[in-house]
């Protein structure tokens, strides 16, 4: 069995592949010399028409499905070590090639800095941090700061990465509330959490966290209506995607109420926000990277899901990420 690294970013290829993991594959096929461009994977056609497996990253090659057949006559599978497949897995579907990725390992961080935020949030620690001697007061007279015990946290969407942040906040004793109109009454009883509409959410929360599929029908949907019923001292988490709010809605509530706060790991209409954004002048806004996903050894983890994948699949074993053509009309 032959197998390839390839990306159009080489870089990425030592950020996600571990040496020992780089080991491990070549103990189990013939690993060939990663492919780092397009122009390099034509100039090595005959290297490619020997390929069994590709494995990758951020930066995979978008082939059409004449090219997978001319060049990649014999490949099997492709192991993809990061999240969103869209961009490049259509024609290696139509052409009988599985695709695997590692979107459920990118998921792990997300859930993981959602319910630290909230858990923070709920303390008052974003609008109640210490910038002088004068600032260092921690009363509450208008009780806008809960605290942890029996406060109602909101969550936009169950999807994988909305399910993670329920399982790492299931050792408090938060009470946990759901939008998501996919998510089955069973799996919510399931899952301890009380599923109700997107309105009651935002006026009823102390805290909504955004974990909604990136798609046409959710684009827009967090506006005015929404960012006005939320209560003084409440807090709107984003760590799914900007495109779901309208930014000018959002920045006008911070503004018409100081006592709220954002905490934002993504933006719309561009990330970084541009130069002039308010939301770089508003005290009540945290602005943050796009840290959330995967960073630093974290990558490791996307390369170590796929190389189970790999184990699995050639030991004939049932796998876990296999994406379908069916998959990609709903997946982000």
């Amino acid at each position: 069995m032959i197998s390839v690294i390839m990306t159009e970013r080489p870089q990425n290829i030592d950020a996600v592949y571990s040496n020992e993991l780089k080991e491990k594959i070549s103990g189990a096929t013939v690993m060939l010399s990663p492919v780092r461009s397009r122009e390099e994977f034509f100039a090595r056609a005959d290297e490619m028409k020997g390929v069994d497996i590709i494995f990758s990253t951020w930066g995979m090659l978008r082939l059409t499905a004449d090219e997978i057949k001319a060049y990649l006559p014999r490949l099997r599978a492709v192991f993809y070590a990061a999240g969103t497949v869209q961009y490049f897995a259509r024609p290696f579907i139509e052409c009988g090639v599985k695709v695997f990725s590692a979107w459920a390992a990118n998921s792990v961080p997300v859930a993981e800095i959602a319910a630290s935020e909230i858990i923070l949030a709920n303390k008052g620690f974003f609008q109640r941090r210490v910038r002088s001697r004068a600032d260092w007061d921690n009363s509450d007279p208008e009780g806008l700061f809960y605290g942890n015990f029996k406060a109602k946290v909101g969550l936009l969407g169950a999807g994988m990465i909305g399910k993670g942040v329920i399982r790492n906040l299931a050792h408090t004793d938060l009470d946990i509330y759901v939008f998501d109109p996919f998510l089955p009454d069973k799996a919510a009883a399931e899952l301890s959490v009380t599923k109700k509409p997107l309105e009651w959410i935002f006026e009823n929360c102390r805290v909504i966290s955004n974990h909604l599929a990136n798609n046409e029908q959710t684009r827009g949907m967090i506006d005015k209506r929404l960012f006005d019923k939320m209560g003084k001292g409440a807090v709107f988490i984003n760590t799914g995607r900007g495109a779901q709010v309208v930014e000018a809605d959002m920045i006008a509530a911070m503004k018409d109420d100081p006592t709220k706060a954002a905490i934002l790991d993504v933006t719309d209409p561009v990330e970084p926000p541009a130069d002039d954004s308010e939301l770089y002048k508003l005290d009540n806004v945290f602005l943050t990277p796009h840290i959330a996903g995967s960073i630093g050894a974290e990558y490791h983890r996307l390369s170590e899901y796929m190389w189970d994948e790999f184990t699995a699949y050639s030991s004939g074993e049932p796998t876990k990420y296999e994406v379908t053509a069916k998959m990609l009309e709903t997946m982000a």
